[in-house]
């Protein structure tokens, strides 16, 4: 049997959003075995995929480690791939294609670059909405598909009766308000203001709660809410994803999280700035909608409550 490797190194977003075209790939290659190439962070969470035969972890070390890159490549060309779909699309990934496939076109490897439109440059694709772009790369390398512009994310779900158990939870409403140091553009700043309003119009009716990862605990407990931990430890993807799967609504800054809670379906808002535009990103959906402003430090907490009780009643 024939095998087909799919590329998608990370981060979280991106891991939900390439939900759907891995999907597309299993159903145009059914005859064929499916290995994806990943980083730690997703190598346990891609396990539970059922449209992968298996998956490589890439440790993602320097180039100029040449024994590592030498067991790397050694291992995927041992599995005779007769084509690659690389959805990471970076500069590491175009590094490997030069040594398993030089010069090689769509045929043999699906990328950006080898679907690149005739009448765009690189730089004015990638100003396309990212769902766009995976549709273009998989249509254009002779794909069928149906899933890549509607990813479902379902698959990460586990079992969290005992999470849920402990923290007694029904209805819930759970907030990110997190974002990475070196992103505070992404940050809104009135999440304990918005759940002041949010007791006030509904009571008892909703539990409010924080999920934080591993460098956010902190941060968690300046938070008016239920910090959920396992164990006192932060939740992994597949029992968050379950978490937000099972909740009321989701109100987040744009993080994974919020693109997790777009491709699995709920009730939801995520706040942006002026980083980037919700279109570009592919985050709107039809449960889950978007607060577009050029400050976010502008945007009252009664303008979220506004939009949420929209969707609640």
């Amino acid at each position: 049997m024939s095998n087909i490797l799919i590329i998608k190194h990370g981060s979280l977003g991106d891991i939900a959003q390439a939900s759907g075209a891995i999907q597309d790939i299993f159903e145009n290659h059914k005859d064929q075995g499916i290995y994806l190439l990943t980083t730690q962070p997703y190598y346990e969470l891609f396990k539970k995929n059922p449209n992968l035969t298996d998956v490589i972890l890439d440790k993602r070390l320097s180039r100029f480690n040449l024994f590592y890159l030498y067991s790397l490549m050694r291992k995927i060309k041992k599995l005779n791939f007769i084509k690659v779909y690389d959805l990471q699309n970076s500069s590491r990934t175009s590094f490997y294609k030069r040594i398993l496939f030089p010069n090689s076109n769509l045929n043999i490897w699906s990328s950006s670059e080898t679907t690149l439109p005739q009448d765009k440059t690189k730089e004015e694709f990638d100003k396309k909405p990212v769902l766009d772009r995976f549709d273009h790369q998989l249509r254009t390398s002779g794909l069928k598909t149906k899933n890549t512009m509607f990813p479902d994310f379902s698959w990460s779900c586990i079992d969290i009766k005992n999470i849920k158990s402990k923290f007694n939870l029904d209805k819930y409403i759970i907030l990110f308000p997190f974002c990475s140091p070196h992103l505070t553009l992404k940050k809104w700043p009135y999440y304990n203001e918005l759940i002041a309003l949010i007791k006030k119009k509904y009571n008892e009716q909703f539990k409010i709660v924080v999920a934080p990862g591993p460098n956010e605990i902190e941060d968690a407990n300046k938070i008016d809410a239920t910090i959920i931990l396992d164990n006192e430890k932060p939740l992994n993807i597949s029992q968050l994803a379950s978490l937000i799967k099972e909740s009321s609504f989701v109100v987040a800054n744009d993080t994974g999280p919020a693109h997790m809670a777009a491709h699995l379906n709920v009730k939801g808002i995520t706040l942006f700035g002026s980083h980037t535009t919700a279109f570009k990103v592919s985050i709107e959906r039809h449960n889950f909608k978007v607060i577009q402003v050029s400050d976010l430090s502008k945007l009252s907490a009664s303008k979220v409550l506004e939009k949420i009780t929209n969707f609640l009643n």
